[in-house]
């Protein structure tokens, strides 16, 4: 998970992968035949030893149900990497890709670097609407081209100290924004000099998964319009947004005590965690952190997080995204290797096995409801959030990420009370936004 999230955050600081020229996208009529004997290169990001075994696991399931195709792995690979050896091309290029990053997939179908499974699909009787998730397959599409599949994916909810609870007589989570800012209050303890002790719910963006996008989820918000033209000035959402977690900020002391507190926490990913080590009492994260609280000193539960107080049906939602698998345009083995995509994201019992070793959530509907996963209820509540028909994930841009490093940025300007007026603030936003998705067409 480390190395996933360092690549999410190298992809979305370089903004845009620069996918330039255009390679000519495949129609699913390769001509390679899948039952002849094959090597296929399949680059991935995973590092991790527990991660590199479970790859390579899969690989060797896969491996015995096709005896004649071997797959060579590649771990640790980044979304620069594999873009660069897409783009030269040859024979050192590899077949199948990856990626953590969804925000890219945009990129990836509009350049034809990866080709547009749906033909693949249709030509091997894959139902892509009954096996996947819907959510799940319009953050791996783009303008109509199919052109990833999920391969697991991640679902945000809340991680709660139920200790720290039960001393604040607060008897369940917080299910509406109100909810949350009283039990924030609630649950927040200051030192003698003015300092904390422990804070409620962390609201600024800086912190470990605090990326704006994912809070703003939780209110349903419409990125970008029909044309593509970003649209956040134009809605709600992202107004109520800021409102609310600047509430959340000034009740819980001010940005600027927050901040400073913030920045005494350790590692996200060791075992000075702030909610780990009980400095927050609430907090967002993504379904693999239960694996780094096994030595947690206090009792600990998961729910969704909060939705605004007049849409309490919408409880349940979430953010999602994970990671995406497809196939290279300079693949001349382009029919074996989706016989590995599609063993890799459509086989139950694979997607099964690959999501309870690396304990990320399964990316097809039957896979979400098998009997096998991991049975944890800490667990499972990112099940209950990845199906909810109210969940969001990042829409695609011909851009990549760039929209939301965009957003980032202001952010972190609201958050500082450096933005007096949010209408006219959310109107440049949108024109930045407009501005760099017209640059990434020329």
């Amino acid at each position: 998970m480390a190395r996933k999230l360092a690549a999410l955050a190298a992809a979305l600081s370089a903004g845009t992968l620069l996918l330039t020229g255009c390679a000519n996208p495949s129609t699913g009529s390769a001509k390679d035949d899948p039952t002849k004997p094959v090597t296929l290169k399949f680059w991935h990001g995973w590092s991790e030893d527990s991660e590199v075994k479970a790859i390579d696991a899969s690989i060797a399931r896969f491996e015995k149900l096709h005896p004649n195709i071997k797959v060579k792995a590649t771990g640790n690979v980044t979304d620069a990497t594999v873009n660069q050896a897409l783009r030269a091309g040859g024979g050192d290029a590899p077949d199948v890709v990856s990626s953590f990053t969804t925000n890219n997939v945009g990129q990836y179908c509009s350049s034809g670097m990866w080709v547009d499974l749906d033909p693949f699909m249709k030509k091997t009787g894959l139902d892509k609407a009954k096996v996947f998730p819907k959510t799940l397959l319009d953050y791996t599409s783009y303008q109509g081209a199919q052109c990833a599949l999920p391969l697991l994916a991640d679902a945000y909810g809340m991680y709660y100290n139920k200790d720290a609870f039960a001393q604040a007589g607060i008897k369940r989570p917080p299910r509406t924004m109100s909810e949350l800012r009283r039990d924030a209050v609630k649950l927040t303890k200051r030192t003698k000099s003015g300092g904390y002790e422990r804070v409620g719910f962390m609201p600024n963006f800086r912190l470990y998964q605090n990326s704006p996008d994912r809070f703003l989820a939780q209110w349903g918000p419409s990125y970008f319009d029909k044309d593509g033209k970003a649209r956040l000035a134009k809605g709600k959402a992202a107004k109520e947004f800021y409102a609310t977690t600047g509430e959340l900020v000034r009740s819980q002391g001010g940005y600027g005590p927050l901040e400073t507190f913030r920045t005494s926490f350790g590692d996200e990913m060791s075992s000075q965690n702030a909610f780990l080590t009980g400095k927050l009492a609430m907090h967002m994260d993504g379904e693999w952190r239960g694996l780094f609280m096994k030595g947690a000193k206090f009792n600990w539960g998961t729910a969704p997080l909060p939705v605004p107080d007049d849409r309490p049906e919408t409880y349940g939602r979430g953010y999602l995204t994970g990671t995406v698998v497809g196939i290279a345009h300079s693949s001349t083995h382009q029919n074996a290797a989706w016989e590995l995509v599609k063993f890799l994201t459509a086989n139950t019992d694979q997607v099964v096995a690959f999501a309870n070793a690396i304990h990320n959530v399964p990316s097809t509907k039957a896979a979400l409801t098998s009997p096998k996963l991991d049975s944890d209820p800490t667990f499972r509540a990112f099940l209950d959030i990845a199906q909810n028909r109210y969940s969001t994930a990042l829409p695609p841009s011909i851009n990549g990420g760039q929209y939301v490093v965009s957003l980032q940025d202001f952010s972190y300007g609201v958050e500082a009370g450096k933005v007096h007026d949010l209408d006219a603030g959310l109107r440049k936003l949108d024109d930045e936004i407009d501005a760099d998705n017209l640059q990434a067409q020329n």
